[in-house]
């Protein structure tokens, strides 16, 4: 039985949306402090964006997990290359118990991400900051990447098990 390959697509698709998004938030971090460094070379003495560290800020835990699933798949996340390579024949299992861990750890992230930030919006937790921001807002960003990384895992788990291949692709890492 081999794995769907409709469901091998878009998924793909969505990491690549996810690390497009992600490239978006820092975009926007750029487009923050620029505005808020024109306001100060121009001597004004009004911030731009009220709270422009604090959505900075956000923007980039946005970036950083929107962007997890897209560097997996991408190679680009720290891996355990040389102790797989080392594995020889075995190497296969060696993928599997790193996949299967790396499965189970994401998804207790995912999964208490998505509970803070039910807390958050449950408790009206506010940002301290100039913004006073509801904190379930940004939260969401953290939640969405959270759970992509975790459906990355699995995914990467089921392709390992159903066509004994995953789909990390390594342009950095020659394995021989």
């Amino acid at each position: 039985m081999s794995y769907p390959p409709i469901i091998k697509s878009s998924l793909d698709r969505l990491y690549t949306a996810g690390g497009v998004l992600g490239a978006l938030c820092l975009i926007a971090i750029l487009f923050l402090i620029v505005v808020q460094m024109l306001a100060r070379w121009f001597g004004w003495n009004v911030e731009i964006v009220k709270g422009a560290p604090d959505y900075a800020g956000y923007c980039m835990a946005a970036a950083s997990f929107l962007s997890f699933a897209y560097a997996l798949n991408r190679g680009a996340h720290i891996r355990v290359s040389l102790l797989l390579s080392a594995l020889g024949r075995f190497r296969y299992y060696g993928e599997l118990w790193c996949f299967t861990i790396g499965a189970a750890a994401a998804t207790y992230l995912a999964w208490y991400a998505v509970k803070a930030t039910y807390w958050s919006h449950k408790l009206n937790d506010i940002s301290q900051g100039q913004d006073a921001t509801p904190l379930w807002i940004p939260q969401l960003a953290m939640c969405a990447g959270a759970i992509l990384l975790a459906v990355c895992f699995w995914d990467n788990l089921l392709r390992l098990l159903f066509d004994k291949q995953h789909a990390i692709v390594s342009e950095t890492v020659q394995e021989h």
